[in-house]
């Protein structure tokens, strides 16, 4: 069979649940298989056969055992964000966070060793590198991906187990070239780790690309309506997946079967959300753009974004995401402030890809964790807002907007 849309992929990948045989009652041994896969809450699985379970320990066998091992809902939502990846396994975490440090670990990351990073990385994984894996032996360093030559020159000069890179930057949307930076780090010896929330395999499957390790919150587009918190790391190589689960035994940093359930419920719509939040994305940031309140317009649909010709030839030309930043003209913290407190259609809050329309001050939440200087250098400045366009009408968006502004 050829391959299928995304739009099919979703409704159907992890959903080949197994049979269910009763054991007692009347319908004992007629086995039936439900459409959506159920959530098993159970922490411990028994089997008839000690040496079944010997199997299992001993990695020959997928079954489950054990909830920190695996859990058969966890199971299908992984096989379903493998599908939309084109990779082969996956594993799933408790957050977004946990999925980046498994997936660093997991990549060789330890007492010793090095990672090159985008200097604009979400400001959580850069206090990550900073703080918790320098205290372990791990040196980082930051360079501007655009900048391919300093890139290749960092990992020339560190050597290292890991480049760390976002498809699309949070906040300033800049586009990694993955093919080239692919090339690049598997030159210096480094696997690629490429975070790809924001693009979603809707515009951008980075593992054709080249990448070792495809990370998302699945808190954000993938679950889509902001009532789960998840993560999860998909791969090509099925070694790399039996190094994260190694590595997660011992984290615990599992997904709960019920978080997994809501996430798998959520990627049946998430192509036609994305779509929305695209397009709607567009319509927003080619308004700000033309407003004289507006200083700068970070989107890469954009043609004045600087990677728009990488854009259209990374993600397909037609889709651009549903992230957008923009300056206030003239704008610091208390433009910023009175410019959130009006907003009454777009929701002031930490997170993003829901069916709400968001706003964020980078200064203030995601990235507070970056000195002022640093932040002014890769960008960052005190008047920047970030913006996850929703899937309410354009037109009402950008209403909320003017009126805020």
């Amino acid at each position: 069979m050829a391959e299928q849309s995304i739009f099919t992929v979703a409704v159907h990948a992890g959903e080949q649940a197994a049979q269910i045989v009763p054991v007692a009652g009347p319908d004992a041994g007629r086995a039936y298989q439900p459409v959506v896969t159920p959530v098993h809450h159970s922490v411990a699985y028994t089997y008839a056969d000690t040496a079944d379970l010997d199997a299992v320990f001993a990695g020959a066998s997928q079954n489950p055992v054990y909830a920190r091992y695996g859990n058969p809902t966890v199971t299908a939502f992984e096989a379903a964000v493998a599908a939309l990846e084109g990779g082969s396994a996956a594993l799933a975490y408790s957050s977004g966070m946990a999925a980046i440090h498994g997936a660093l670990l997991a990549a060789g990351c330890r007492a010793g060793s090095a990672v090159v990073c985008a200097h604009d990385i979400y400001g959580a994984t850069y206090a990550l590198l900073r703080q918790l894996l320098a205290t372990q032996g791990v040196s980082a360093t930051f360079v501007d991906v655009a900048d391919l030559p300093a890139v290749e020159a960092a990992l020339q000069q560190a050597r290292p187990a890991a480049l760390l890179v976002e498809t699309m930057s949070n906040p300033l949307l800049k586009v990694a070239d993955l093919a080239h930076l692919a090339d690049l780090a598997h030159g210096a010896g480094a696997a690629l780790v490429v975070d790809n929330t924001f693009a979603t395999p809707m515009l951008c499957r980075p593992l054709d690309l080249g990448a070792d390790y495809v990370v998302h919150s699945a808190t954000k587009y993938l679950g889509g309506h902001g009532d789960v918190l998840g993560g999860v790391v998909v791969v090509r190589d099925r070694a790399h997946r039996t190094a994260l689960y190694e590595v997660n035994k011992l984290l615990g940093a599992n997904l709960a079967p019920d978080e997994a359930w809501l996430a798998h419920r959520g990627l049946k719509t998430f192509p036609l959300r994305m779509e929305r939040h695209c397009r709607n994305a567009a319509e927003v940031a080619a308004w700000l753009a033309a407003d004289d309140r507006v200083a700068k317009v970070n989107y890469p649909g954009l043609p004045a974004h600087p990677q728009h010709d990488l854009a259209r030839q990374q993600f397909g030309g037609a889709l651009f995401g549903g992230m957008a930043s923009f300056d206030l003209r003239d704008g610091g913290q208390p433009e910023v402030f009175r410019f959130m407190d009006r907003l009454r259609l777009v929701r002031p809050a930490t997170t993003l890809g829901d069916v709400y329309s968001l706003a964020l001050y980078p200064a203030m939440s995601s990235h507070r964790a970056l000195e002022p200087e640093t932040r002014r250098q890769i960008g960052i400045g005190d008047g920047l807002i970030r913006l996850s366009i929703g899937i309410e009408d354009p037109a009402d968006i950008i209403a909320d907007l003017d009126q805020a502004l």
